[in-house]
């Protein structure tokens, strides 16, 4: 799956079409949702992404266009387990500081995917539990992440480096380690 999702492009179009939500999040949010429901999540991501536009509005059918390539590739990407799973976040010519806040904003969605699913004994079990329950305290950090003021900014860009690599592969481990409730979800429709 070659298609490359422009954040740039998604966020504006789902600012133009109504939603609460932007690109960041609204990717956080489908990886936390993958990863526990699996293919069948996507349904119940679009509604909420799409929960306060107005159906007649123009961009939203471009902007569901959008989101269903951001869908498939990400599915793609998880499923596959190639290690190619990528954060969906501002470009590397955005300033430092905005690609920080949108990787915030991409770990509010992550876990409100995670938690907002269903929530059996089986899974609350398991987020509870090493190392899911790591992830997310370490993802409930990260949405607070800044700059560093004490840092240059080559500095900065490094610790940013790392806390995108940090979040893929936390986004393929979590998919990984949901994988029976996954299939449990899916056995049960």
């Amino acid at each position: 799956m070659d298609e490359k999702i422009d954040f740039d492009t998604l966020d504006d179009v789902l600012k133009r079409c109504g939603s609460n939500w932007n690109a960041a999040q609204t990717h956080g949010l489908l990886t936390g949702r993958l990863a526990i429901g699996g293919v069948a999540a996507g349904a119940d991501w679009l509604l909420q992404v799409l929960d306060t536009t107005d159906p007649n509005n123009a961009a939203c059918s471009e902007c569901r266009k959008h989101l269903d390539g951001l869908y498939q590739a990400t599915f793609w990407q998880l499923s596959e387990r190639l290690s190619e799973f990528d954060a969906l976040l501002p470009g590397d010519g955005d300033d430092v500081s905005v690609r920080t806040e949108a990787l915030g904003h991409w770990c509010e969605g992550f876990l409100h995917g995670l938690v907002s699913a269903q929530h059996g004994d089986a899974l609350k079990k398991r987020l509870g539990a090493e190392p899911l329950s790591d992830i997310i305290k370490d993802m409930l950090q990260m949405t607070r992440a800044g700059l560093d003021e004490e840092l240059d900014l080559e500095e900065n860009e490094a610790a940013y480096v790392e806390l995108v690599e940090y979040l893929r592969v936390a986004a393929q481990l979590s998919y990984e380690e949901l994988a029976d409730i996954r299939h449990a979800g899916s056995e049960k429709q």
